[in-house]
């Protein structure tokens, strides 16, 4: 299995991202987004970073990136697709997801580990848990307050496409364990198929022990799916 992981002017957790992948055993290759995707791609990872800068909006510029056609593409075949912080707001700025992710709450950036509560254990990256797990992951992120209409947001409770909600050590959503100020305490979502996820929080800085929680690396076990 290899993983793309794809580089854009301004990643810079692409490295991160595959040494964590290797750690679980996984063949991932950092792809430069001008080189198109591998033929034996059987997984992609959008990192995050700051690509371009975050100008316009943050992810706005990378989405246009003739590489994220392919990428769609291969989510539409199948693909499993995980879009991480900046590769979140890639994959929205790309349709992969509904919704926006933009300025925090506060204003400022904000690194710290948060809780996430698990919303629906019946997808590849929330396969390892059960309904209701609460997991431990890093933020790192100045642009990461999810954003969606009243209407597409009850589209995603109806269709259960709402992966992770941030949430206090005993699982209970509160305004105080909302870093950024995301619609309803969201964390993480699914694209149309469940193959396809983006989230805020950083699975791959949260599998080795070293460095503390291993808990992302359940969600990163969503490409063995």
């Amino acid at each position: 299995m290899t993983i793309a992981v794809i580089q854009f002017g301004g990643s810079n957790c692409d490295r991160d991202s595959v040494r964590a992948l290797e750690s679980m055993g996984f063949d991932a290759e950092l792809v430069w987004h001008e080189d198109g995707l591998p033929e034996d791609t059987t997984g992609i990872m959008l990192p995050g970073g700051f690509s371009y800068g975050d100008y316009l909006r943050a992810g706005a510029m990378a989405a246009r990136s003739p590489i994220m056609q392919s990428v769609r593409d291969a989510a539409a075949d199948g693909t499993p697709v995980l879009g991480v912080c900046n590769g979140a707001q890639i994959g929205c700025e790309s349709s992969l997801t509904p919704g926006a992710f933009t300025t925090n709450e506060s204003a400022r950036f904000q690194c710290e580990h948060v809780h996430l509560r698990v919303e629906n254990a019946e997808t590849p990256w929330t396969q390892e848990f059960e309904k209701g797990d609460v997991i431990e992951v890093p933020i790192a992120h100045g642009e990461g307050r999810f954003e969606i209409t009243d209407e597409r947001y009850e589209e995603l409770e109806a269709d259960d496409r709402i992966l992770f909600r941030y949430c206090d050590a005993d699982g209970e959503l509160t305004e105080e364990s909302n870093p950024n100020g995301s619609t309803g305490n969201v964390a993480g979502i699914l694209g149309t198929d469940d193959s396809v996820a983006v989230l805020m929080p950083h699975p791959e800085r949260a599998t080795l022990p070293d460095v503390g929680s291993t808990d992302g690396e359940d969600v990163l076990t969503g490409f063995r799916a």
